[in-house]
């Protein structure tokens, strides 16, 4: 019995050192971005890394997803007569929580697996340490551009899966189930408001950037420097990030509802 409650106090004071470590990396990195302003080929090279690298995947899902919501959509709504909706609960759907959500989780598989074996890599084969041999801040140099690359790149990548979904909800709806092309339009153009809808997908994105990048970055950062601690952080970076994303995703639907 006193075993278990031992064991329980070592998790709990294991738990929030490494979560008070989190927050004063994440504070330190932070304070790091002032430091950016006067070295922008860092930010464009991970806006590259980053955010052009990830389109692909982007794009392609983001056309499917939309190609579903359409096909589903209309098999629902004409049920009930409301075909002509379908623009409206695809571009609903997408804006509010699949386009930010979907997003973020094929980020975290791409990008932030990516992010987490390069900086593991570096810290494995010295490089980090060499940094600090040399008075760099790796800080300054590797994990701020990451990070500040991460929040520019998610919610930009958000809003072309929305906007290729609701392109591929148009060709089902539309060139092939029918729906009347201006139906399909107008009522999206009516029905989407900008203040509670489009700017609540963006603040969920600029979150789920800061949280998926810098689970990334810091997995990276403190793994331990040998090719398993390298593969076990970047396992844990994906499921760390997914599950980060579903409950925080929960709470700010609540929050701005």
């Amino acid at each position: 019995m006193f075993d278990w409650f031992a064991q329980l106090g070592r998790s709990a004071i294991d738990f929030f050192a490494r979560l008070g470590s989190e927050v004063l990396l994440f504070l330190q990195t932070i304070a790091a971005f002032k430091a950016l302003v006067f070295r922008p080929a860092l930010i464009i090279q991970q806006l590259f890394s980053i955010g052009v690298r990830s389109m692909l995947i982007i794009i392609v899902s983001g056309f499917f997803v939309g190609m579903v919501l359409g096909l589903q959509g209309y098999n629902t709504l004409i049920d009930f007569g409301a075909e002509e909706s379908l623009g409206v609960m695809v571009a609903l759907s997408l804006v509010r929580e699949l386009g930010p959500v979907v997003t973020a989780l094929l980020y975290a598989g791409r990008a932030g697996s990516a992010l987490t074996a390069e900086i593991g890599l570096m810290k494995a084969t010295e490089q980090l340490s060499g940094l600090e041999m040399m008075a760099v801040n790796p800080v300054e140099r590797i994990l701020a551009p990451r990070l500040l690359a991460g929040i520019i790149s998610m919610p930009l990548l958000a809003a072309m899966f929305s906007a290729l979904g609701v392109f591929g909800g148009y060709l089902v709806g539309v060139d092939l189930l029918g729906v009347d092309s201006g139906a399909y339009w107008s009522q999206m153009q009516a029905r989407v408001d900008f203040d509670q809808d489009i700017v609540q997908g963006v603040i969920k994105s600029v979150v789920f950037g800061v949280v998926t990048t810098w689970i990334a970055v810091y997995e990276g950062y403190t793994c331990l420097p040998t090719s398993e601690g390298v593969s076990r952080s970047t396992t844990r970076t994906v499921v760390y990030s997914a599950l980060a994303v579903l409950g925080l995703d929960f709470l700010l639907t609540a929050l701005m509802l």
